[in-house]
């Protein structure tokens, strides 16, 4: 690992010096550096993010350590986690004594075994060193003659959070709150009342327009801003100079600064993706800030040394070695200085983060274990597919494995595992709105627009309704953010919403059911159709329907995604996903985790209703896909909050269609009620007998006080890509996203590497999300939900100064302030399929190959013959 920068540096051309910087190279520069930080969605398309997608090229412990050196971030689960996981049975101490040879076995220290053994067990214990010892001064005598190890490089900070004020507030605090008012001033989502002057110029243009009259700063501090050059780069590049920053050093200088506060540096980088006219806004993101960082640190000059060098102290490491080791002092005494050296060494290398990242592997050992047994026992059962009554095809969201699991228990019914958008790329737009919005993962771009339509005159009706309570909002939005209006507006609406929320917190089920009725009964939606045939002509950007082509390829393309291209039941539901909850900013997050707060309905009944075109069955019939005359695709709503159906899209069914979907409805109160008694038993202070579990579920997604409707996708370990057979009687606790695939029909790999490249992304990034908002939920987490303030429309913060959040909070991770919920474990990735298929997969996909080798996921396999093999 590079001690100054985490990522290897492209040339940026044979200079010697900063001032020598052309517009390309600071562009090149900004975007080298941008790696180290990830886009940031707003929180109401939320999707879960990899904070570290850009470092993966990189192994999990180099960057481990790199944020550690820069930031003091620890991404490995704490000790306090890592002893709660092994006495709840988690861990397999075996594994550790595996790995921990393993380990020994790759080290050559001239140490007797024995010792650095009897040393490391004690240390694994993850006991702390007793400050008695540490104190004491016999043992600070022993460590007089040695400087310290140095073990970890020069790292670059900067400069600002090195220097503190008269009053001892480190300056780069100050500027973090500077910065912070800026960019709410200008991503603002028509949050404020008065927006930012000029933001039409862009973000530092109207900055350096509006800095000169800043009432916060000093007179001496404005004057500073007066001669600031036009253009962004040029500011940048002038204030790299003025700070004397080095050339080889600027990449690490840009990562530092954008590291202070990834959360709204994710955002401009997010922003900067959108659209060109925005496309240099992290340069005028970095631009501003190191502008200000020289204007705050001027009275300060000269600057102090920036190169901060990290050395263990030889005091704990040679505590470590008396406490674990068992090293009396008069043995250190009579050692020969190599030897003393030697075993510093050992000390400083088996250190805490290396004993806690021993702890992790060996926890995601002994899971991987027990599910391959689970898998591997189950493999051996008579799994023969029998005929069923139904099949029902689920997101691969890990909330509708229990689902599934308790409705297959119910009948004769097939469950099968897609990602939840069904492949269809559609931004979809409701009745009588003006807007459309992406109903796919956040990682794809929509192709075709499709359209809620209805009779003319029930529409009309309709979008007038829908305008006067748009219209009633709208003003009292206005009203909020109008300094006189503002004076009138509690007089007003003070009667009225006192009411509201008495019933909304003393009867929540009942005043949300009463509102929602009201609305309904007012607006009235009447019944719609879809736009699914192409319309020529539209002033769309995309295309608004499918072609009669397109219509085939992506129902063809999600039967087989399936694997349902034979042996089809006589009804096939399509069930999307969503949640319910009430005042929750991370209501997207709880609806998709992939695809921005969309719920799967809409593209489940698109999918639904393509499947039963006449047109579309013809030519799929012609390929060899032979749907059956009585069979009727419907589409439906997994609601995980609840755990309800709720059917979308029901055409006229055929005779057994109808007595598949009649035994569906007589089994779903059963199905529900089982499954809401295993998710509610997992939430906390949760009574283990209650008279009426619906009731209660339905007052977690109605009660806008709750702050954990429901555990969204906590404890996802692994991805299972594989026939259902492979897993259908196994419980697995929820825990698993579940991907139907059939090797035997994918003899190119194609349908492989497909579910790897976009439903298998998208899973590592979930679990990645989940993973770094518990082991680091100071910086990647968002904090207390009840305590978060929405700001600027775009996310939320800690009070009114903090950095954008960008993880999940809290309550999504945590089951009380000392225990957590989620299981930090990387990703499992587990195909079944023969082991050339994995490795011709491994060949062709780069991407895929590097995360697994440098320990961003897992991946295993099970072949025909049922052989569970572990790969890297």
């Amino acid at each position: 690992m590079n001690g100054t920068s985490v990522l290897t540096k492209e040339s940026i051309g044979k200079k010697d010096k900063t001032v020598n910087l052309q517009k390309d190279d600071i562009n090149k520069l900004v975007e080298s550096a941008s790696q180290v930080i990830a886009p940031l969605w707003p929180i109401s398309t939320f999707a879960a993010r990899n904070p570290w997608m850009g470092l993966e090229n990189q192994s999990f412990d180099q960057v481990a350590e790199w944020l550690k050196n820069n930031r003091d971030i620890d991404i490995y689960p704490s000790a306090s986690m890592i002893i709660s996981a092994k006495n709840k049975g988690e861990i397999d101490e075996a594994f550790l004594e595996m790995r921990l040879q393993r380990w020994l076995d790759s080290h050559s220290f001239k140490i007797p075994r024995d010792m650095m053994e009897r040393f490391c067990h004690a240390a694994l214990k993850l006991d702390p060193l007793p400050s008695d010892l540490l104190a004491s001064l016999e043992l600070e005598e022993l460590a007089e003659g040695f400087s310290g190890i140095h073990t970890k490089g020069s790292i670059m900070q900067p400069i600002s959070s090195q220097i503190q004020n008269e009053d001892g507030d480190r300056i780069g605090n100050i500027l973090d709150h500077h910065i912070i008012k800026w960019c709410k001033l200008y991503l603002d989502d028509s949050q404020a009342g008065w927006a930012m002057p000029n933001r039409q110029e862009g973000f530092y243009r109207a900055w350096r327009r509006l800095i000169q009259h800043d009432p916060i700063l000093s007179k001496k501090q404005r004057s500073c801003f007066k001669d600031l050059p036009q253009e962004a780069h040029l500011a940048l590049k002038e204030a790299l100079i003025a700070l004397e920053i080095p050339e080889s050093d600027l990449q690490t200088y840009l990562e530092g600064h954008l590291l202070s506060l990834p959360g709204w540096a994710g955002m401009m980088l997010w922003r900067s993706r959108q659209s060109n006219h925005e496309h240099a806004l992290l340069t005028e993101y970095l631009a501003i800030r190191i502008s200000m960082e020289h204007a705050f640190i001027k009275p300060y000059k000269p600057l102090p040394n920036r190169l901060l060098e990290n050395k263990d102290s030889v005091t704990p490491l040679l505590a470590s070695w008396i406490y674990w080791g068992e090293l009396k002092m008069e043995q250190w005494s009579r050692m020969s200085t190599i030897e003393q050296n030697e075993y510093l060494a050992f000390a400083s290398t088996f250190n805490d983060s290396l004993r806690r990242k021993l702890w992790l592997e060996a926890w995601e050992d002994t899971h991987t274990d027990r599910l391959s047994q689970k898998i591997i026992s189950n493999h051996r059962k008579d799994n023969q597919k029998k005929s069923v009554l139904a099949q029902l095809a689920f997101c691969i969201d890990v909330r509708s494995e229990p689902f599934r699991r308790q409705l297959e228990k119910e009948g004769p019914f097939e469950t099968i595992g897609i990602a939840g958008f069904f492949g269809l790329p559609i931004a979809t737009k409701e009745l009588g709105s003006d807007h459309s919005h992406p109903s796919l993962p956040v990682i794809l771009q929509p192709r075709h627009q499709i359209k809620e339509t209805a009779d003319e005159k029930e529409l009309e009706t309709y979008q007038q309704r829908k305008q006067v309570v748009n219209s009633l909002s709208n003003t009292f939005k206005k009203m909020k953010q109008s300094v006189l209006a503002s004076l009138l507006l509690p007089e007003l609406s003070g009667p009225f919403l006192s009411l509201q929320m008495v019933a909304r917190s003393f009867v929540p089920r009942r005043a949300d059911r009463l509102i929602r009725s009201l609305r309904e009964a007012w607006v009235r939606k009447p019944n719609t159709k879809l736009s699914l045939h192409h319309v020529h002509h539209t002033q769309a950007e995309i295309s608004v329907g499918f072609s009669e082509k397109e219509k085939v390829d992506y129902a063809r393309a999600a039967l087989k995604m399936m694997g349902l291209t034979e042996n089809f039941a006589s009804l096939v539901v399509i069930c999307g996903h969503s949640s319910q909850s009430t005042n929750n900013p991370y209501a997207a997050a709880l609806e998709c985790g992939a695809c921005g707060g969309a719920a799967g309905g809409f593209n489940a009944r698109v999918l639904a209703t393509l499947c039963n075109l006449p047109e579309v069955r013809k030519e799929l019939s012609s390929e060899g896909i032979e749907i059956p005359v009585d069979t009727v695709f419907v589409a439906a709503e997994h609601n995980t909050t609840v755990d309800e159906l709720q059917w979308l899209y029901v055409p006229e069914l055929s005779e057994t269609a109808q007595e598949a979907f009649d035994r569906i409805e007589a089994i779903m109160p059963t199905v529900s009620q089982n499954a809401i008694v295993e998710r509610l038993a997992q939430l906390p202070n949760i009574q283990s007998k209650l008279k009426n579990p619906k009731a209660e579920v339905h007052r977690f997604a109605e009660d806008w006080s709750e702050i954990r409707p429901e555990w969204g996708l906590a404890r996802n370990a692994a991805f299972i890509i594989g026939q259902r057979e492979l897993t259908q009687h196994c419980d697995l606790e929820g825990r698993a996203f579940l991907h139907n695939y059939d090797w035997r029909k994918d003899e190119s790999g194609e349908l492989l590497a497909n579910i790897i490249e976009g439903p298998g992304t998208v899973s590592q990034w979930i679990n990645l999300q989940y993973y770094a908002s518990t082991v680091a939920p100071h910086y990647y987490g968002s904090g207390n939900k009840a305590t978060q303030t929405v700001t600027a429309g775009l996310g939320v913060m800690q009070g009114n100064a903090s950095d954008l959040l960008a993880g999940l909070p809290w309550q999504s991770v945590m089951k009380s302030d000392h225990e957590a919920y989620h299981s930090p474990l990387r990703l499992l990735i587990v195909i079944q399929a023969p082991n050339e298929y994995v490795e011709r997969l491994l060949n062709m996909d780069s991407s895929l190959r590097e995360k697994v080798e440098n320990g961003w996921a897992r991946l295993a396999s099970v072949d025909p013959e049922g052989r569970w093999k572990n790969w890297y």
